[in-house]
């Protein structure tokens, strides 16, 4: 029901965004709020649950994709923008199919949770469906830059993991509820089959427009 809820309401702002450049400019607007006030509302909304630090530090890649994704849509920076569509989609995706978390509604990190990721996907939709932003040509290059991006993060979330004890990215241990990580064997190999599996995903997002101009 959340899902059905949710990509009914990206659908709808979509379709409102397209009427009219007045209707654009405030999606535009609502889509930047959500995603770059995502973490202050984590605070709020965890505020009365046991907090860790996965809950506190906006290091999860979730995290990062709604800053990204909150400040290309007011720059329209084009590697900004390039990271909201291939990480919306590619990731964040994912992560509402099998969400990782355990907490339902109506519960505020529920409410969160979905609010976030929901808009991270929009904000990808959007700018493909509403802004026309298309990958640089040739139409390999953005996907291998978001991959390059991605193993450094990956990276980043590792040695930060080793320092902290806590899980971001799920470099260190695999989420707690199922997901798609369950099936890609054991730590350490299940991380370069997390890459192998982004860089196909990037590349599939970025094939449909091999033979257009790119955009920015």
């Amino acid at each position: 029901m959340t899902l059905a809820v949710g990509f009914a309401a990206i659908a709808g702002l979509i379709v409102f965004a397209k009427r009219s450049v007045g209707n654009a400019r405030m999606v535009t607007a609502l889509l930047a709020f959500l995603n770059l006030t995502a973490y202050p509302f984590a605070l709020y909304a965890w505020r009365d649950h046991r907090r860790s630090l996965d809950n506190v530090l906006p290091f999860h890649l979730c995290d990062l994709a709604a800053v990204v994704a909150g400040f290309a849509l007011f720059t329209r920076r084009p590697m900004l923008l390039t990271l909201t569509y291939f990480w919306g989609i590619a990731a964040t995706t994912q992560a509402l199919l099998t969400p990782a978390i355990g907490i339902g509604p109506p519960h505020l990190p529920f409410v969160h949770f979905f609010v976030q990721h929901f808009a991270i996907v929009a904000a990808a939709l959007y700018i493909l469906l509403v802004l026309k932003w298309r990958p640089e040509m040739p139409w390999w290059k953005s996907p291998l830059t978001v991959f390059g991006i991605s193993v450094a993060y990956q990276g980043l979330a590792l040695l930060i993991n080793m320092m902290l004890k806590t899980n971001f990215a799920f470099a260190s241990r695999p989420p707690d509820n199922p997901s798609l990580i369950d099936h890609l064997g054991r730590w350490p190999f299940y991380l370069f089959a997390m890459q192998g599996i982004a860089l196909m995903l990037y590349l599939l997002l970025a094939l449909p427009f091999r033979k257009s101009g790119s955009r920015g």
